[in-house]
């Protein structure tokens, strides 16, 4: 099988947007529709014609293309069934469990609440050439970093960040917002000596610095360097105040809440 074609490109202030076609089929979609023009332009210059949108979440900072994008092309636009009231034009609700067929592959649908109370991951296992899957995971995982609470609870974007780690290691993260540097610096903070974060923090650096994406990333990294995938990490615990018995989901709320502050 042919690997999922992926484009990436920036829109607004600091989001991400993401076109990934199916060459055998001719379907495209967009990975949420953050701002029209800039969906539209990386249409035309890839040549491609927009069928679906697969919306992660409500905010409209994932949605305000889509009455535009909706009205020119004809897409289906699929969104999370909790959301669904205010997602604009959505046509296909879409829940834990769903297999949704685009051209030769099928996109796994992960309810990862949290940021928003019904917030979606979109998983496609063997998209790519190596076999390895993408995740699409919103606001909700970003590199090193989490999203902020908005509707959902502590307990709820926990859980959710647990679907996306058991992904295989392999997998690619993308996800909606550039912001990796930032996110590193706390994590440093929680965590100076960790050898795999501090490499990291570097090559991000020297990205920005050429003003070049820091995205996507593996799981595997993630797994490495990110602080809200690591809450057994002796070193953070003990930045923390906290021992080996003190649960994971409290670390995590902990976490969380000093990056709010941070």
């Amino acid at each position: 099988m042919a690997a999922l074609e992926i484009l990436q490109f920036p829109c607004r202030d600091d989001n991400i947007g993401v076109l990934i076609h199916d060459r055998q089929s001719g379907v495209t979609a967009a990975i949420d529709a953050p701002e029209e023009n800039a969906v539209r332009q990386a249409l035309r210059q890839a040549g491609l014609k927009l069928t679906h949108i697969f919306t992660t979440h409500h905010h409209h900072d994932h949605v305000e293309g889509h009455a535009g994008l909706k009205q020119e092309t004809g897409c289906t636009i699929y969104g999370p069934a909790q959301e669904a009231a205010n997602i604009p034009g959505i046509d296909v609700t879409v829940k834990e469990g769903d297999r949704l067929p685009f051209g030769s592959f099928e996109v796994h649908v992960l309810e990862t609440p949290g940021h928003t109370r019904g917030g979606v991951t979109y998983y496609i296992p063997g998209a790519l050439a190596s076999g390895a899957g993408v995740a699409f995971t919103g606001d909700t995982l970003f590199s090193a970093g989490c999203g902020r609470l908005f509707e959902g609870t502590y307990a709820q974007l926990w859980h959710s960040l647990g679907k996306i780690a058991a992904l295989p290691p392999a997998t690619l993260i993308y996800c909606g917002h550039e912001y990796t540097q930032s996110n590193l610096k706390f994590a440093v903070a929680v965590e100076p000596h960790n050898e795999a974060l501090l490499k990291r923090k570097a090559e991000v650096d020297a990205l920005r610095v050429k003003g070049k994406s820091t995205l996507p990333v593996t799981l595997a990294a993630e797994l490495e360097t990110n602080p809200f995938l690591r809450v057994n990490s002796p070193e953070i615990r003990k930045r923390l105040g906290f021992g080996p018995d003190v649960p994971p989901a409290k670390v995590f709320e902990e976490l969380r809440r000093r990056k709010d502050t941070f």
